[in-house]
């Protein structure tokens, strides 16, 4: 188990359920989608998902991430949020419930994370953190348990501990959440039934994953992204133009068709499934990693497979194909 640390320099994530009136979730979904693009106007903005209702989840669940609790609470007490709150009103079920955590450490996979926020009294920080603890025991003996971490109040924002545990799957955890030994644990720990308890479907994917400290990394530069597209764009262009040279269209349309194709291209196939893991480590490079190496590294993947393409398309065109 691990304990969040309370730094402002920590990424913090706040959850906030909602229940939308029957009838009004298209109406809620549109609102909630100028939400979102106004959070994404406020500094230290990472980003916002919306899952609606499922099996596991009662309620809309909303994540908004930012760089640091004092941004992330500049966008929860301003006057942008407040006055989208008050137009959204009439779509509410009741008020919402909100749950904020700062910090933690990174699962590898898409879990089914339970987030459970406590009311401690300050004399019962100590028993509260050695009864989670023997609590942690407990799940990891369970089938499909994946890890806890427990994060302290968030001053001026959020007076409850929060805990996330995460299993590899509904059943798993269901498993122990009915289970006998839960029960127990909870008895063990009644001076602490002061708590709501919120699961979180594994479509949210990585928005639990938190980086070392709580840090996102950090997006690739102008430059490698411009030099990546590049890496992609040409042999998709290349291919293409082979691939609708026979059709012999005029210009201004080849370039049109040409374009559109290159454009789906780029997006669902070269970018994720060549650029993307051919240039990771460069593009991304861990944060233990030299920039030197990862540079020259990345760098000379360019060159090689640049080369490489050149080579082919020299061949084909000259040697193998005539283009009309």
């Amino acid at each position: 188990m691990s304990t969040g640390a309370q730094q402002a320099d920590a990424a913090a994530t706040v959850i906030i359920g909602r229940k939308v009136l029957p009838g009004f979730e298209r109406e809620y979904e549109e609102w909630q989608d100028s939400v979102n693009t106004a959070a994404a106007d406020y500094p230290g903005y990472l980003g916002a998902e919306v899952s609606p209702p499922t099996s596991l989840q009662s309620d809309w669940v909303i994540v908004y991430r930012f760089d640091s609790i004092a941004h992330l609470q500049a966008w929860m007490n301003g006057a942008t949020r407040q006055r989208l709150l008050d137009i959204g009103e009439k779509y509410f079920d009741g008020p919402a419930t909100q749950q904020v955590i700062s910090g933690g450490s990174q699962p590898t996979d898409p879990l089914v994370t339970v987030v459970v926020s406590h009311r401690v009294r300050p004399d019962q920080v100590d028993d509260f953190l050695a009864w989670q603890r023997r609590m942690s025991q407990e799940e990891g003996k369970f089938e499909g348990f994946r890890g806890t971490e427990v994060f302290r109040p968030v001053e001026g924002i959020q007076d409850e501990w929060t805990t996330l545990y995460r299993y590899d799957n509904a059943e798993h955890l269901d498993a122990w959440l009915t289970s006998a030994k839960r029960r127990e644990m909870l008895a063990e720990g009644d001076k602490f039934d002061d708590f709501k308890l919120r699961t979180i479907d594994n479509s949210f994917g990585s928005w639990f994953a938190f980086a070392e400290n709580g840090r996102e990394a950090p997006p690739p530069s102008d430059t490698k992204t411009s030099i990546a597209v590049w890496v992609g764009l040409y042999p998709t262009v290349v291919l293409l133009t082979l691939a609708l040279s026979p059709l012999k269209m005029p210009l201004w349309l080849g370039l049109l068709v040409g374009n559109l194709l290159s454009s789906f291209a780029m997006s669902f196939l070269t970018m994720p499934h060549y650029v993307n893991p051919l240039l990771k480590r460069w593009l991304r490079p861990s944060a233990n990693e030299p920039p030197a190496k990862t540079n020259l590294l990345g760098l000379g993947i360019v060159a090689v497979v640049t080369v490489f393409w050149v080579l082919v398309f020299y061949v084909v065109t000259t040697r193998i194909w005539s283009l009309p």
